[in-house]
């Protein structure tokens, strides 16, 4: 397969990652909100809901078919083309329960078995597409662009979250209020996504390359049950068993452990109460501080970082971003500590914080996609996706239980403390990276 023509980057990797998005904020953010607003229970809606986030949990037990059978590119397309069938009949199918039902909050799940049948298929398409995207990403793309354009393709993927979570909320309110009629406004909001994730999955039929190093594992008329099965295991094979793999996980396990406890604990410490150590905002504060300055300075330190590893390389960079990613922690301890009322200041050590995270976490995506190289890449930076997952997963489980026990001042203490694992795990990861890997 060769290039039919030359397309930039910018063609087709930010529309690739917004379109990586919608689907995973449909799914596991949307559906909360809808099944809450048609009247289901909360039991059987948080249960049901919870249920569909399992394929990106699980992901990597299928990532080695991706790389055995077919191209990414088809991947890619094959799920996007899937996944918009799937919006169109939610769309269609969406049940309409009487106005009594909802207002009395008793509306049975069963009543949505077509709705999360579609979702769950959106959900296996999603993470399919995941794997595909990330793959394409790496081979389509020289090792310099990779890393400039990591920062990219973060900006698009938060794009697709405030779309899905900002702008289909506002459609499906403001459809909500001017006709009073609940699954009405999910109807047309489905529908609208439907129609937007069509438009993108045609577009992409053109404007993602074609480059000749996509291209399946197995030679065309080779693939039997046998082979595939054969090859399946030979992925996680190769993966656990590449020099340094060890050393690997525990890097993606501990390289963001002071983010991990603290994410978990920053929104309920800027509205905890004075007395309760926290800095009391209310709820529009914290959509102006955490959710606008802080995403935007998350985004701006997330390009700024792919452009600073691009120019140095990983190896003279990661020093830089590890510092980054462990430093501005100290701005919660501040914060902790003097309680300001000043708005600007918290909005300043928020900014600050956020910025550091975005930019030292260009480290950690890159340090996946430089230990996933080889033949089964996509397998495996699949596979180093699911211990990105973990690493963020183990900490926010108990991060909760040791700040009621410490209190907030104490707790993001530790919080620095764990920055001990980061300047670690960086220390021996730099001793064995590439000199000029990721460098333009």
């Amino acid at each position: 397969m060769k290039h039919i023509k030359n397309i930039s980057p910018w063609a087709w990797v930010p529309t690739l990652y917004f379109a990586q998005g919608i689907p995973y904020f449909i799914v596991n953010n949307i559906s909360v909100l809808m099944f809450a607003k048609m009247g289901v229970p909360n039991g059987e809606m948080a249960l049901f809901t919870s249920l569909l986030y399992l394929p990106w949990t699980i992901k990597p037990f299928w990532s080695p078919f991706v790389d055995i059978i077919k191209t990414k590119r088809w991947w890619v397309v094959s799920m996007q083309m899937l996944m918009s069938i799937a919006f169109i009949l939610l769309a269609l199918t969406i049940p309409h329960p009487d106005e009594s039902t909802i207002a009395a909050g008793t509306t049975p799940i069963s009543l949505f078995t077509v709705t999360l049948m579609l979702f769950i298929v959106t959900a296996f398409a999603s993470a399919t597409h995941d794997i595909a995207a990330d793959g394409f990403y790496m081979l389509a793309l020289r090792q310099g662009q990779q890393a400039e354009f990591v920062g990219i393709r973060s900006t698009f993927y938060r794009l697709a979250s405030i779309f899905g979570q900002g702008v289909l909320v506002a459609i499906a309110g403001a459809i909500e209020l001017r006709y009073n009629n609940i699954p009405l406004s999910w109807t047309i909001t489905l529908l609208v996504t439907a129609v937007l994730f069509s438009l993108v999955t045609f577009y992409h039929l053109f404007a993602i390359p074609q480059p000749t190093s996509d291209r399946s594992v197995l030679e065309p008329g080779t693939v039997t049950v046998g082979i595939i099965l054969k090859e399946f295991g030979r992925t996680f094979a190769t993966y656990f068993t590449k020099p340094g793999a060890l050393f690997a996980i525990i890097f993606m396990l501990l390289y963001r452990l002071p983010e991990a406890f603290l994410i978990k604990m920053c929104i309920p410490f800027l509205i905890a109460s004075k007395e309760s150590g926290g800095l009391e905002l209310s709820t529009a504060e914290v959509g102006i501080v955490y959710g606008t300055i802080g995403v935007i300075s998350l985004t701006v330190g997330g390009i700024l970082g792919g452009l600073f590893a691009s120019r140095f390389g990983l190896k003279k960079s990661i020093w830089w971003m590890a510092g980054c990613l462990t430093l501005p922690c100290l701005t919660f301890v501040y914060l902790a500590i003097a309680q300001p009322g000043n708005l600007l200041a918290i909005s300043a050590a928020i900014a600050i914080e956020q910025f550091g995270y975005g930019f030292g976490f260009t480290a950690y995506m890159l340090y996946m996609m430089y230990f996933s190289e080889g033949e089964f890449k996509t397998s495996h930076y699949a596979i180093c996706t699911a211990f990105m997952a973990l690493s963020m997963m183990i900490p926010g489980m108990f991060a909760g239980y040791i700040q009621e026990a410490v209190g907030y001042t104490d707790f993001f203490w530790m919080v620095i403390i764990c920055c001990i694992a980061t300047v670690a795990v960086t220390f021996f990861a730099d001793r064995r990276i590439a000199p000029g890997y990721g460098k333009k």
